[in-house]
């Protein structure tokens, strides 16, 4: 009999382990990365795809400073659009100031992990960000 996982990821491309990383479904005909599951490829409706890990390292292309956001969710945040390797990861910054100082376009990130909150049977959820480089 297995144990219950005591960390699972937030996302299903989240890696966990000794170097968490994010996975992308690549499509073999094109190169087109993904990170949601696709029957066929919208870029060019290939049908096969491969599974390839990311970057952990990236830099800031575009931001916005959350001001704004449902009841309960801290703000202000950074909100941002990241290109690891090429490949284009909307996350939150984190370890950061929320505004114009501290952040800015080209910034170099690295991904990281948080716990995001733990259930009754002690199983710790587990979310991603990028931090400044």
């Amino acid at each position: 009999m297995t144990a219950a996982p005591t960390r699972v990821p937030l996302v299903d491309y989240l890696v966990l382990g000794d170097e968490p990383h994010l996975v992308a479904h690549e499509c073999t005909a094109c190169g087109a990365r993904f990170f949601d599951r696709r029957n066929a490829c919208a870029s060019c409706s290939g049908t096969e795809f491969t599974t390839v890990p990311l970057a952990t390292d990236g830099a800031v292309r575009a931001f916005t400073i959350v001001s704004f956001a449902a009841p309960g969710v801290p703000v202000p945040y950074v909100a941002a659009l990241v290109d690891c390797g090429g490949t284009s990861v909307r996350a939150n910054l984190v370890d950061v100031e929320p505004d114009a100082d501290h952040v800015a376009l080209g910034m170099p990130v690295r991904l990281t992990t948080f716990p995001i909150g733990t259930d009754e049977a002690g199983t710790e959820a587990v979310g991603f960000g990028f931090a400044p480089a």
